[in-house]
């Protein structure tokens, strides 16, 4: 039996309510969650609400630090030093815990945002110190990239547990990366689209990129963007699927 973990970004305060009541209905069809730590997205106050939400619904609860850059919604490409992306990703991950200790519960994960993500998915160094950050943090928590990419590589370099992520909404470049959101074609819109991806990645490890040439892909997790117009109906009709192929959804454990 395949088994596969589904994540979501929550807690980016999109929608009426801050995107609670989204982020809520979507904790239904998931088994983890990414919860922005107030830089990119968020709020102090809604990071509490979605984390007593999570453990509400036993969900495993991630950190999802990103640049502090709130007018691009951590989008844009901000030059720092690998130094400068070690405390910032320090910083975010202990805000979050220290929300998710006050509820006597503990973090599970990492995974970095936007443009952050991005950049460490092909930078060494950035991918490096947000790693070092992570272990440095607590060496446990599983460090959450893109299939194939640097920050895999350097999670385990120093150690951490990794998981392997791939996307429902979004479409592959011939090397393995994510298509920039700035180019055409970059997001899949069509429901039947993003489930026999998301299939094909889960079942034969291969997704195909822009071009149609197949790519050999490991899928651990399965990310649903929050902030997606689509991502209510992908999430149910992804699970609906899975649970039709016995193909069972849970959170990826450290030792596995």
């Amino acid at each position: 039996m395949y088994t596969i973990d589904i994540n979501c970004d929550m807690g980016e305060g999109l929608g009426p309510n801050n995107g609670f009541d989204l982020d809520t209905a979507l904790m239904a069809y998931v088994s983890s969650v990414n919860i922005a730590c107030a830089f990119h997205a968020g709020s102090p106050a809604i990071m509490q609400n979605t984390v007593r939400a999570a453990i509400q619904r036993g969900i495993a609860i991630g950190a999802h630090p990103g640049f502090p850059d709130r007018e691009h919604f951590g989008r844009r490409a901000l030059h720092l030093t690998a130094k400068e992306v070690y405390q910032l990703t320090l910083y975010q991950i202990g805000a979050l815990d220290a929300f998710a200790r006050a509820e006597q519960a503990s973090l599970h994960h990492v995974k970095p945002h936007g443009a952050l993500y991005n950049m460490a998915a092909a930078n060494s160094h950035l991918a490096l110190a947000i790693a070092q950050a992570v272990a440095d943090f607590n060496p446990k928590l599983i460090l959450y990239g893109l299939s194939g990419s640097q920050l895999i590589t350097a999670g385990q370099q120093v150690g951490l547990p990794v998981a392997r992520e791939v996307f429902a909404d979004r479409t592959y470049q011939p090397d393995g990366s994510l298509t920039p959101r700035n180019q055409p074609n970059s997001i899949i819109l069509e429901e039947e689209t993003a489930i026999d991806q998301v299939i094909s990645m889960v079942q034969n490890q291969q997704v195909s990129g822009t071009n149609g040439t197949p790519i050999a892909i490991t899928a651990e997790t399965l990310c649903i963007h929050g902030d997606s117009e689509q991502a209510l109906l992908f999430a149910k009709s992804i699970y609906a699927r899975f649970q039709q192929m016995g193909i069972r959804v849970q959170a990826i454990t450290a030792d596995r």
